[in-house]
């Protein structure tokens, strides 16, 4: 998430009363999660496992618990007791939450030849290109951005929130939401089946590329990325951050790990399951998805399994 406007780095620190050390001259430009930070973000960490992780990536500021490690050059740490605290205030700050009074929020743009059916829920800040269809009880939550052309079926839920949590066992709850401020991006000639949910960013964007199409029940974790003119069959699902580039095919009930990347062109057969990544061009088959070719193969072989044993104990 952007800031409306750049701050400096002594206004947040007194905003989450935070000790500063390293660069206190830059200009904070937004918050985002680890998977998407950019030059000027700031990102935080509570955990020794990843304070190398976040001090070398691009944030150029570091919301941290200790005061006991290394300051890359240029870049700024604000230390607080709980670096999630001060997230959490950050986004209330800049994104808080205030809930709707109307179905259709007054401030909706849409363009010309749009239809908008009846049951819509429509958050603020959204913007609807033209010639696109939302059919009945479709929501639209806040800070979405649906293109041109574009078909929404019946029941689909785009912008809830990411299925994200910061975990400590050390507190009575341990599973704490992540609060997601990001948004979701549809780009046009897109069409989206009936019943389809699709998480908006935790900080960034999840993007929905030109010319993709899904079928009923599909599922698009937070801050995922689909390519252009992808197809995916009912029931697929796809975890967070991942990058699913243009001309993938994923067929019906395929689930995809998250935070990994399959190839263009790709095509993962029904009921596959994805934890790594694939190289585009190809098609996967099974638990882990291989190449079908040679999934196959050990398909028949196993089956020839009892024969050959008969014959071993002969």
């Amino acid at each position: 998430m952007k800031f409306p406007a750049p701050v400096s780095v002594q206004w947040l620190a007194n905003l989450i009363q935070a000790e500063v050390s390293g660069n206190l001259t830059s200009q904070v430009s937004g918050i985002n999660e680890i998977h998407k930070v950019e030059p000027g973000d700031l990102v935080f960490v509570d955990h020794p496992k990843y304070y190398t992780t976040c001090l070398n990536s691009e944030a150029s500021f570091i919301i941290i618990n200790t005061k006991d490690v290394v300051i890359p050059e240029g870049k700024t740490i604000l230390v607080v007791k709980e670096p999630f605290e001060s997230y959490l205030k950050i986004v209330n700050h800049f994104r808080p939450f205030v809930a709707s009074e109307k179905s259709i929020s007054d401030d909706l743009i849409i363009g010309e030849g749009s239809v908008i059916m009846p049951n819509v829920f429509i958050g603020k800040n959204v913007v609807i290109g033209k010639n696109s269809v939302i059919y009945p009880n479709v929501s639209l939550l806040d800070h979405i951005i649906i293109g041109n052309n574009v078909v929404i079926q019946a029941g689909t839920v785009i912008g809830s929130d990411a299925f994200y949590y910061n975990t400590k066992k050390d507190r009575d709850v341990w599973f704490k939401r992540m609060q997601s401020c990001g948004n979701v991006v549809i780009e046009d000639y897109v069409e989206i089946g009936a019943g389809c949910t699709i998480d908006r960013g935790v900080t960034a964007e999840t993007r929905i590329g030109q010319g993709t199409k899904m079928d009923n029940m599909v599922h698009i974790g937070h801050d995922t990325t689909v390519g252009k003119n992808c197809l995916f069959a009912a029931q697929v699902g796809i975890a967070g951050g991942t990058i699913i580039e243009d001309g993938v095919t994923l067929w019906g009930q395929v689930g995809v790990s998250k935070t990994l990347t399959i190839g263009a062109n790709a095509v993962v057969l029904a009921q596959s399951g994805v934890p790594s990544s694939l190289a585009g061009g190809k098609t996967y088959f099974g638990y882990p998805a291989e190449d079908a070719s040679m999934k196959r193969r050990e398909l028949v072989w196993i089956k020839r399994i009892p024969e050959l044993w008969k014959k071993v104990m002969e």
